[in-house]
């Protein structure tokens, strides 16, 4: 089969509060309508010629008349709200029980042994915005050499470094500890390296983070994949969210990174899968509550689209969407519980609603379909509703 499939997902970009939304501490959350309503309204024409105000009430994106692209809306039905739940249930993995998160800061046994192993001290280890924790304790980490280790509302374990004072290497090595000591029951989602630069007033965070995810608990749509030697590109940090499980990928800094690529990748593939993440919505401007920065960036989505689609063969499906949702406009700086778009597009796509789907799942389960692997574990194909071929 010489089919090809793309998956991008706009990290962050969700549309509207989950059912569940409440129990998240997330209600009122709607990270692209709160976004464009904050400014008034603002003018995607290409993301609304795809049919992006179908899925939701935008201010400025109104619903067209003929969308070029099927449409609706997924919401989750995993536990939790982080980019690893959100990237495994739209590959077919469905969490029942969310990651341990540690607000209070991680167990006293666990920090002690981490500074014992990597030979270096802790400062910090409580939840903090990750810029807001380098201005608190940046100085005293290039005085003393000690890690800065704190964590969030998801369920990470953040190790920030400055890369005069620590090598990259050596970071990236505790990181590596850190994740072998972080099992269940302290099974974090994600240990993330945190490099930064500069001085006092003025530290910047470098685009050389890495993720380090535990394994996938069940087979998702890459295993399937690879069960069946289908090939599968990896554009951004989808790579680091599977633990490296059956996907290599090319890591991005910036959001246009992350589109060139995809061109390059739907010019050069002649089959499979491409998986994407762009990063910013969620990265650069969502946990920095930077509502013009989220503008300029879906501005810059907007005017890549045609680009993109141009590299679209006749028998592609090509699927936008989110993994949760990172509302700049809420006092919040973490993730946000909410339902994510749907766009699919392809020379052979019929442009039907597909209305509110029950889980991200159905969108893998369709990819999956479209190529011809054995069904995953969890969701509902809607090839049938939108193929034409």
């Amino acid at each position: 089969m010489t089919r090809r499939a793309a998956l991008i997902v706009l990290d962050g970009l969700g549309i509207g509060s989950a059912a569940d939304s409440a129990a998240y501490g997330d209600a009122g959350s709607n990270t692209l309508g709160n976004t464009l309503r904050a400014v008034g309204g603002l003018p995607l024409p290409q993301l609304e010629a795809l049919g992006l105000g179908c899925c939701g009430e935008l201010a400025g994106v109104p619903p067209a008349a003929k969308p070029r692209a099927a449409w609706g809306t997924c919401q989750p039905k995993s536990a939790g709200k982080d980019s690893t739940t959100g990237h495994w249930e739209l590959c077919g993995l469905v969490l029942p029980e969310p990651f341990p998160t540690f607000p209070a800061g991680f167990p006293a046994d666990v920090v002690e042994e981490f500074a014992r192993r990597t030979g270096r001290g802790v400062l910090g280890n409580r939840a903090a915005s990750g810029t807001a924790i380098l201005d608190e304790l940046g100085v005293a980490h290039v005085r003393s050499g000690k890690w800065i280790v704190y964590t969030s509302a998801d369920s990470v374990f953040q190790v920030a470094a400055h890369e005069e004072i620590v090598p990259l290497a050596e970071l990236y090595e505790a990181c590596r500890i850190a994740r072998e000591l972080l099992q269940p029951p302290h099974g974090v989602s994600r240990v993330i390296a945190r490099p930064f630069i500069g001085r006092q007033g003025a530290w910047s965070r470098t685009s050389r983070r890495k993720d380090l995810s535990l394994p996938p608990p069940g087979p998702t749509l890459l295993d399937r994949l690879a069960d069946a030697h289908i090939p599968r590109v990896g554009v951004g940090k989808v790579d680091d969210l599977f633990a490296g499980r059956n996907i290599d990928s090319i890591h991005t800094a910036t959001n246009a990174e992350a589109y060139t690529l995809i061109e390059g990748s739907l010019v050069a593939m002649r089959r499979g899968f491409l998986f994407v993440n762009v990063i910013e919505f969620d990265q650069s401007w969502g946990h920095r509550n930077d509502v013009r920065g989220f503008v300029r960036g879906l501005l810059e989505l907007d005017a890549a689209l045609p680009r993109l689609l141009d590299r679209v063969r006749e028998d592609d499906l090509v699927i936008f969407t989110a993994d949760h949702g990172n509302d700049p406009t809420t006092a919040s700086t973490d993730h946000s519980r909410e339902a994510v778009p749907v766009l699919a597009c392809g020379g052979k796509i019929r442009p039907a609603a597909l209305g509110e789907r029950t889980t991200f799942a159905d969108i893998g389960q369709t990819i999956a379909d479209f190529l011809g692997v054995s069904p995953l574990l969890a969701g509902t194909s809607f090839l049938r509703e939108i193929w034409n071929g």
